[in-house]
């Protein structure tokens, strides 16, 4: 409404608003992109510009709005805050906005665009700006110029430009192309050259540029012109803009050459010698005469004439064909009539000096009248022309012919000249009557026109011959013929629909209609080919897969359009050929095998199986891991996969590889699969003892404790898995007072106290442990000796060492452990004199104890040393019947009873 308030007032106060009402010029190329900068209005109306302290000041701000979004608004962005003006997303055809150059304006809103200032090549686009608030007030009218870029190529109107140019045409002659290239560009990019892509070295080219500017190619004869050594040039006609870089269009331009009367008729011969008998016939054909003019159309029209030297009784005698130049007898020859004759003709062409040739007729008298052969046609005749079907029996009847003599004075005979498959023999009883017939089926497609004549003579020698023309008429007889009866194909598959594969030919002898071949497909044909019935043209209308079919047989007929019809038959194969379209397909993406450990190095762990549906080089398929190819090799022939080095599953007990399958073709296609590689366990690791560590450790054992109570464990492990991993441990060895009253778990491993200790059953025990897996085939052990000491304390380690390191060696008892036996517990059974009893033995045997083990102590300080770099060893000892335990040298360790 602001709008159309400010138009209506523009009028009555356009001088008071002046200073409000702004115009800015712009220019820009066509064909920019979204948000190329046009202008800025702030700037360049010299308002405060956004960003600037002066504007942030300002309450309300600077706003930009166009005035109406019409067709010149679409081209363009308006920062309603910045004033800036941009290109939008919709890019500006120079072409499409200003169609006509003659000041017509297209207008959208108050938005238009113009061409009509401020030359006829200026394209403008028309914007209204308000500029608000109201101090800043005012309308600003935008002109954009739109500047033109070479981006079309010049463009003739037709494909094909016809020139015609007569063959007496003047060097220098200049004749208009009347179809000239258009360019939609302006100026320098609109079009500016024409040339000829090949001139003759008769032709140029050159351009006339009218008050409009526009340029009209003019084609300039150069050279002489002859219709008769040349009547046609074809070239190409090339239009060239001036753009950088320029850009061209062509047309094909044919300079057509038309005729001029430039040739006159001409005789091949200037005398042509002919003889004629006296009795010859009237009509009888005595010569023909022929010129040649070497122009065209009504140009070589050539007419037949008598010179005015040929005396009237020639021309009386001899007809003369003024169109054929024939000449024939037309009258009668008799006793008067001159023996030579001079006939001089003339051929005449238009505007012409006539050619002439002459004609000498010799007439030889004949004294008498020859012999008169009269046919009775019983076969179709027209015009003595005998028309007879081919395959006609034989004996099939023709003509009858009466021979006589005119004179009745002399005998008359006759005989057939001749070639071809007919008699002429006597017909009795009559007296010189003759019968034509045939002696064998005709054949049209052998010879369709035979010319024969029955020549009578008589007994003086003197001849007279009948020709007769026989024309064999054709019948269906004859079948379509392929040029070949197996027709091989191949074709590449993955096609494109409609492919061309060949063009069926066959061919039939017989004429006219039914020699016309029509082509179908057989019914054993696949409905996805085609065959044209009138061309043979045979096509594949879908993509052929060769992994789907490889060889397609089917049969093609030719029928031709006699009645009824015959046909033929052929056989086409098609092989489709192999393109590379498939990758190697894996039987399985994720293959497993179960391989035992420690198998044999380059053993086969498994064959992997791949096939490619390709053929040949394509189908080829090569293996290769893609990791781990340090450990494992695959046969590419084969499929098999091996280990270079046993593998041990206690080290790794899988693994994963990657095989990748490549093609032979080109490029080559590929895939993966997964192998997982799972080692089966074998009893290879005897268990291994982690506690006790050495065999010279040893525990305290209190007499007070109760029967069943836990005095410490055997545990070890076993690297194996399954059943060779489940172990049992045994005592298979016993050494101490009362070395049964200890028991150990089969099961577990724990030593518990079996019976109650009594006062005797002080001292150290010492216990040989055998661990055992249940391995197969066979079950591995290890062995360690538990050292228990049974005392109230220990006073005096160096004497329990020594007592280690002197014990005699432990007998073995080969019994397997007993897992399911539990351990009876028997009471130790009290006595009322037992305690006074153990006194009196502790006090007397600690005096004496003590003595000894001072000096014990002594001797195996000096020895420790050398028994400190040992202390860690772990010792396993074989079952060997007697076990040597001084040959142990390990440090006791001290074990808490837990």
């Amino acid at each position: 409404h602001l709008l159309l308030f400010l138009l209506f007032l523009g009028p009555f106060n356009c001088f008071a608003s002046y200073s409000r009402a702004t115009e800015l010029f712009y220019s820009l190329n066509e064909g920019l992109p979204a948000g190329v900068l046009i202008g800025s209005l702030a700037r360049d109306l010299r308002l405060p510009t956004a960003g600037s302290q002066q504007a942030a000041s300002l309450q309300p701000p600077l706003s930009f709005t166009l005035a109406s979004h019409g067709l010149g608004g679409q081209y363009v962005q308006l920062d309603n805050r910045s004033g800036e003006l941009h290109t939008s997303a919709v890019e500006i055809d120079r072409e499409a906005l200003c169609v006509e150059s003659n000041g017509a304006t297209i207008f959208g809103g108050s938005a238009a665009v113009s061409s009509s200032s401020p030359s006829p090549e200026s394209c403008l686009l028309l914007l209204d700006v308000l500029v608000l608030p109201q101090e800043y007030f005012r309308l600003v009218k935008v002109k954009i110029a739109i500047r033109d870029v070479n981006d079309n190529a010049p463009r003739f109107p037709v494909p094909h430009i016809r020139l015609s140019v007569p063959e007496n045409a003047p060097v220098n002659t200049r004749l208009a192309i009347e179809h000239p290239a258009l360019d939609p560009d302006m100026g320098t990019n609109g079009v500016q050259t024409y040339r000829l892509r090949d001139n003759y070295g008769v032709f140029t080219l050159d351009v006339e540029e009218n008050e409009n500017g526009e340029r009209t190619p003019y084609l300039i004869v150069m050279g002489a012109l002859d219709r008769e050594t040349q009547d046609e040039y074809v070239t190409v006609i090339v239009a060239e803009d001036g753009g950088t870089p320029p850009l061209m269009g062509s047309a094909t331009l044919t300079i057509g050459i038309s005729d001029i009367n430039d040739n006159c008729p001409q005789f091949n011969d200037s005398q042509l010698n002919v003889t004629l008998y006296g009795n010859s016939s009237l009509g009888t054909h005595v010569a023909t005469v022929h010129a040649v003019d070497m122009d065209l159309g009504s140009n070589a029209q050539i007419t037949y004439s008598y010179s005015q030297k040929v005396p009237q009784p020639s021309r009386d005698l001899f007809h003369l064909n003024e169109s054929t130049g024939a000449i024939t007898l037309s009258t009668k020859v008799d006793g008067d009539t001159p023996r030579l004759h001079r006939l001089i003709i003339l051929g005449n062409g238009p505007g012409c000096i006539p050619a002439v040739i002459t004609v000498l007729v010799t007439i030889i008298k004949v004294m008498m009248r020859p012999p008169e052969v009269v046919p009775r046609f019983i076969a179709n005749e027209v015009e003595g022309v005998v028309y007879l079907k081919e395959l006609e029996p034989i004996n099939t009847p023709i003509a009858f012919f009466t021979i006589k003599d005119p004179d009745e004075k002399y005998k008359v005979s006759c005989y057939l000249d001749g070639d071809g498959p007919f008699r002429l023999s006597p017909y009795k009883p009559y007296n010189n009557e003759y019968l034509l017939e045939t002696t064998k089926p005709l054949d049209f497609e052998t010879q369709q026109l035979y010319e024969i004549s029955i020549v009578a003579w008589n007994s003086e020698g003197f001849h007279v011959k009948k020709v007769v023309k026989v024309q064999v008429l054709d019948d269906n007889d004859n079948s379509p013929v392929f040029s070949e009866q197996l027709i091989e194909l191949s074709i590449e598959e993955n096609n494109v629909p409609n492919a061309f594969l060949t063009k069926l030919h066959a061919t039939d002898a017989d004429s006219g209609e039914r020699g016309q071949v029509s082509y179908f497909l057989g019914p054993d044909a696949p409905s996805y080919f085609a065959l044209d019935k009138t061309t043979g043209v045979l096509t594949v209308s879908t993509q052929l897969d060769r992994e789907e079919k490889e060889k397609y047989r089917y049969t093609v007929k030719a029928v031709d359009s006699g009645f009824p019809p015959r046909e033929s038959i052929a056989t086409v194969t098609i092989t489709v050929l192999d393109k590379n379209d498939n990758s190697p397909r894996f039987i399985n993406k994720d293959f497993s095998f179960f391989v035992p450990e420690n198998f044999p190095g380059f053993g086969e762990i498994g064959v992997i199986s791949v096939t490619d549906a390709d053929a040949g080089q394509n189908g080829w398929v090569a293996l290769s891991v893609l990791n781990g190819s340090d450990i494992f090799v695959i046969d590419t022939g084969k499929g098999v996969l091996r280990a270079k080095v046993s593998l041990d599953r206690e080290q790794q007990s899988s693994y994963v590889l990657w095989i990748e399958a490549v093609d032979g073709g080109d490029p080559a296609l590929s895939s993966t699969a997964k192998i997982t590689i799972l080692l089966l366990d074998i009893n290879d690791n005897p268990p291994l003892v982690l506690f006790p560590q050495s065999n010279m450790s040893y525990l305290l054992v209190l007499p007070s404790t109760l029967p069943g109570s836990p005095i410490t464990e055997v545990y070890a492990v076993d690297k194996d898995t399954g059943m060779n991993a489940v172990i049992a441990y045994s005592i298979i060895g016993r050494r101490g007072p009362r070395p049964e009253s200890f028991r150990i778990d089969p099961k577990t491993g724990n030593i518990t106290l079996e019976e109650s200790l009594m006062q005797n059953d002080y001292g150290l025990y010492r216990l040989l442990v055998k661990v055992s897996d249940h391995g197969y085939p066979e079950p591995l052990h290890s062995t360690v000796v538990v050292n228990l000491f049974v005392n109230d304390t220990v006073s005096n380690e160096s004497y329990i060492e020594s007592l280690l390191r002197k014990e005699p060696d432990i007998s073995v008892e080969e019994k397997q452990p007993q897992i399911s036996i539990e351990p009876a517990h028997k009471k130790m059974e009290s006595a009322s004199c037992m305690p006074t009893l153990v006194a009196l033995s502790i006090i007397s045997l600690g005096s004496i104890a003590l003595v000894t083990g001072m000096g014990i102590y002594i001797c195996l300080r000096k020895g420790k040393k050398h028994q400190r770099a040992d202390e860690n060893l772990e010792v396993q000892i074989p079952l060997n019947g007697r076990i040597n335990l001084h040959m142990l040298e390990k440090k006791p360790v001290e074990i808490s009873n837990i």
